[in-house]
């Protein structure tokens, strides 16, 4: 199976969360992180699932799934102790057209979380298509001593110098050198917002 690798904007849609245990709180803490509308629908949550629902960050309703749950719904995860339950979400997901995650179940999942470096807008994603996730883990761990914090204030400079430079009236071919050679220093053995001079003051780097 071939994979197409995306990083998705939430922020605004509606995402559905069926349990909110152990295995639903980290979902959806992600989807709050990414700014979606996330509902919950389970019986019982986790005290942290419910501080978020209390502080207006998810809306959660304490009752079973039902299939009404999934309208207008751009995406779900199903994270209940039921196999069967989650398959049955699942289902119901396909028949709507709505992209499914069962949590830990790569059978019955139209998409993957994969495992995630993040430093600031900078993120790393690494997925083995569900074949293991322990060693998508270990990447992770790996790529973190790689690229460490300071890649994201790096990130936010070489962003900055990047729209100083569309806006400079530059021919393309010469901005995207540039823009390469910026990428490929060490990260802050430049300034690149404050030591950087463009072309309209004369001179390059």
């Amino acid at each position: 199976m071939n994979l197409f690798p995306m990083f998705l904007k939430l922020s605004g849609r509606q995402c559905l969360v069926v349990g909110a245990g152990r295995v639903g709180e980290p979902k959806i803490a992600g989807l709050i992180s990414a700014g979606a509308k996330v509902l919950v629908v389970a019986p019982r949550a986790t005290e942290a699932v419910e501080q978020w629902a209390r502080a207006g960050k998810i809306a959660w309703q304490p009752r079973s799934f039902s299939s009404a749950d999934l309208d207008e719904t751009f995406l779900v995860v199903a994270a209940t102790s039921s196999s069967k339950l989650n398959h049955c979400i699942f289902r119901e997901a396909q028949r709507h057209n709505i992209l499914c995650n069962v949590v830990d179940d790569p059978a019955y999942c139209d998409f993957y979380y994969p495992a995630v470096v993040r430093r600031g807008a900078l993120q790393i994603a690494i997925s083995t298509s569900g074949q293991s996730p322990a060693l998508a883990q270990r990447l992770r761990k790996q790529l973190e001593q790689q690229f460490g914090p300071e890649y994201q204030n790096w990130v936010k400079e070489l962003g900055k110098a990047r729209r100083r430079l569309m806006t400079c009236g530059m021919a393309p071919a010469r901005r995207a050198r540039l823009l390469h050679q910026l990428a490929s220093q060490v990260p802050f053995a430049i300034n690149v917002s404050r030591n950087t001079k463009f072309p309209d003051s004369g001179s390059v780097l």
